[in-house]
């Protein structure tokens, strides 16, 4: 497909996506506000008393900016979980580079507006369905699925939920499972981190890059090259960076060959573009890069052309005979088609909650968001301010 026909196609979802936006239930009263201006206080009461709950959830009405995720209210009903499923009350959301894909709708993986976003969290068991042995009401578990957690209940399979370790609070099980997974993945399963080796780290001040710091530092003797911006070079020395660097003022690919001549062993790539043959070029012999994103298609708060024009433009290419003098590896890793290999995933979730419970890593939370700061918390994010994880959370607002 060419660039052109791709930017015009792109063109025409936008328009298509954004000329249908839903219904801002967060403009409307609180519920019973204005009634009780005009009805006396007993049939305000017993109006109140009439009405069912309502339980709050984030909704995606439309692709664009910020202001397509609207703060909504549907009816509670009594759980009622299928076989092989449970409900759970949510207590905390994880918000992922993923979740600003889907507002600009650049995931694949979703069905079309209106949806609730939100691949990952944790709450407390209130129902189990049939066939549900392993959880019972009351279990505190993490969950990883493929949307829908950003609501105060939800049900999900039972296979993707996971128990939390009884130290663990619910904010730091919301921003294990997709930051933690990805980049023991990337390092380990691909990367084959061992003693000795170096590793580049993109966005090391992000979740997956907290995370990735924290996991490098359980093999012995490795030399990480983190970057970020300057401001957030000493937090990263603190958590395990050898050598920051500030993209912003330094070219790192020119900057680490000062260091290491040769390259280094490992990049893990979450830019795509351009960035990822900067990457392949670093590699020593029998060193890798990994992608598992594709943050520079995201230039601000809607979809821009041009920027995903560059980016598509740009991506790396290599064959297999250029691959073969040169010793190298170029994989890519994309968590979110592993959503049913539930087997492969929970191993990989024992070995982190090992670690966690030896205290070799922590999450790093760097913000907890109420559901109707959620524009906030993303820009937060996209606007690459935070430091470690940026939490939601269905209930009042946190001091951050």
């Amino acid at each position: 497909m060419s660039a052109e026909r791709e930017v015009a196609e792109a063109a025409v979802v936008v328009a298509a996506a954004e000329a249908g936006a839903g219904e801002d239930a967060s403009s409307q009263p609180p519920d019973g506000k204005a009634a009780s201006d005009a009805q006396p206080p007993k049939a305000s009461e017993e109006a109140a008393a009439a009405s069912p709950p309502q339980l709050r959830c984030l909704v995606l009405t439309g692709f664009g900016g910020y202001d397509k995720l609207k703060l909504q209210t549907r009816p509670a009903a009594p759980p009622a979980p299928g076989p092989g499923h449970l409900t759970l009350r949510v207590r905390a959301c994880g918000l992922n580079f993923s979740d600003l894909l889907a507002r600009q709708g650049l995931h694949d993986r979703l069905p079309p507006p209106p949806l609730t976003p939100g691949i990952e969290g944790a709450g407390v068991v209130i129902a189990v369905g049939e066939g549900v042995n392993d959880r019972m009401v009351g279990d505190r578990v993490m969950v990883f699925i493929r949307s829908g957690m950003w609501q105060e209940e939800v049900t999900v399979p039972s296979t993707n939920t996971y128990l939390m370790p009884e130290a663990m609070t619910f904010e730091e099980a919301a921003a294990l499972l997709v930051n933690y997974i990805t980049a023991y993945m990337v390092l380990f399963d691909f990367g084959n981190l061992q003693p000795g080796h170096s590793v580049l780290v993109h966005m090391a001040a992000g979740g997956v890059g907290m995370a990735a710091l924290q996991l490098c530092r359980t093999v012995e003797n490795v030399t990480v090259f983190g970057t970020a911006s300057a401001s957030k070079h000493e937090v990263l020395r603190e958590n395990g960076v050898t050598y920051p660097i500030d993209y912003h003022t330094t070219d790192y690919a020119d900057e680490i060959k000062k260091i290491s001549p040769k390259g280094v062993d490992i990049v893990m790539d979450p830019l795509g573009g351009s960035d990822t043959a900067k990457g392949y070029n670093l590699l020593k012999p029998m060193g890798k890069v990994v992608i598992y994103g594709m943050a520079n298609m995201l230039t601000g708060p809607k979809r821009n052309l041009m920027a995903l024009a560059r980016t598509w433009w740009n991506q790396f290419s290599v064959t297999a005979l250029q691959l073969l003098p040169a010793n190298r590896a170029v994989c890519g890793f994309y968590l979110a088609s592993l959503n049913d290999e539930g087997e492969l995933v929970s191993g990989v979730v024992a070995r982190l909650l090992a670690l966690y419970n030896q205290g070799h890593i922590k999450p790093h939370i760097d913000s907890v968001w109420p559901f109707e700061k959620v524009a906030d918390a993303m820009r937060q994010l996209q606007e690459k301010k935070n430091v470690g994880k940026v939490i939601l959370v269905p209930g009042p607002e946190k001091e951050n």
